[in-house]
Order: structure tokens, then C-alpha cells, then sequence
């Protein structure tokens, strides 16, 4: 059976494998309330999925550097 899972896991697409990996993690942890996640509209779900694809490339920006622009973006306002 742990075969059968992992060849399915191995063939899920990056947002799809994502989103799997959510469920297991709640099923580990003993979250049976997916009811945050399945309440989202699809346009949010694929925002949240598309977000993780984009940092898993490397397409991020570093907290600090976000900070350190607006502060001085609004440090002369």
C-alpha cells in the first residue's frame, strides 16, 4: 500500500502535490477541520498554490528587503 500511495504522490503535478501534502499534514497532526482550506473560492486556492509554486522556484523576496523599502518609502512621506 505504501508503494501504491507513493507512486501516486510521485505523479501529482507541483500544486496538486501541494495541496496533498496540506492534508497529510493536518492528518498527522490530528486536524480533521479542513474547513479554513474548503472555504476558499477556487481563485484563492489557486492564488495560495501559485504563491508556494513561485517561492519553491526561488521567485520570493526576502522579508528584509521588503521592510527595509517601505520603511523608507514611508520614512519621507
Amino acid at each position: 500500500m505504501k508503494l501504491r500511495i507513493f507512486r501516486e504522490i510521485d505523479s501529482l503535478e507541483s500544486g496538486k502535490l501541494q495541496e496533498v501534502y496540506g492534508y497529510l499534514q493536518n492528518y498527522v497532526r490530528g486536524d480533521k477541520d479542513l474547513s479554513d482550506w474548503e472555504n476558499l473560492s477556487v481563485a484563492q486556492k489557486e492564488g495560495l498554490i501559485g504563491a508556494i509554486n513561485d517561492l519553491d522556484e526561488g521567485k520570493g523576496i526576502v522579508h528584509e528587503e521588503v521592510i527595509s523599502k517601505y520603511r523608507k518609502k514611508y520614512s519621507d512621506a
